[in-house]
């Protein structure tokens, strides 16, 4: 990613910090990411272990005010990130959706009956920085599970979904 535009830069001793900023559409919350560079070429072990034992230093040396730049390049890049909740969530006593019937009464189904609940709970992330700018996403599905009754599990009838060609949304 290269710019002429005004960047979110501060310099300190011993490294610098870019802030890239994410547009968000009418939602107000503000996210950014932030680049910490160190002055000397193998000076990231030396900035990672001045951060974890001076954690006030992320506070006091973040960029709020833009400043022109002169050259300014950033590697393109692009990670994702996928993550199983469940069991985090239960460790933290997240315990009605994943309980027998726990959605029953608060998810419509075509079949009353049943006993819904959250059978797993998974988050994906992804960030990607290029030469357009930066981009990051993030979801969080679950996956529902029904049955007759708060016994062994009674596989549900599933229906194919595969968008493996072109599709809207």
């Amino acid at each position: 990613m290269t710019s002429e535009n005004r960047q979110f830069i501060s310099v300190f001793d011993g490294f610098k910090v870019l802030r890239l900023p994410y547009k968000q559409g009418e939602d107000k919350r503000q996210f950014s990411m932030y680049i910490f560079l160190p002055r000397a070429r193998d000076g990231l072990p030396t900035l990672i272990e001045k951060v974890a034992s001076e954690p006030e230093l992320l506070h006091h040396n973040l960029p709020f005010t833009k400043v022109e730049v002169g050259d300014f390049r950033i590697p393109k890049f692009k990670f994702s990130f996928e993550l199983d909740t469940s069991q985090m969530l239960k460790e933290l006593e997240v315990i009605l959706p994943f309980s027998c019937g726990g959605l029953t009464n608060i998810v419509d189904s075509q079949h009353a009956s049943q006993n819904l609940y959250v059978s797993k709970i998974f988050h994906k992330s992804l960030i990607e920085v290029n030469e357009g700018g930066t981009e990051a996403a993030a979801v969080t599905v679950w996956a529902r599970r029904a049955t007759a009754a708060c016994k062994p599990l009674v596989p549900i009838t599933r229906i194919n979904f595969v968008a493996d060609h072109l599709s809207c949304f």
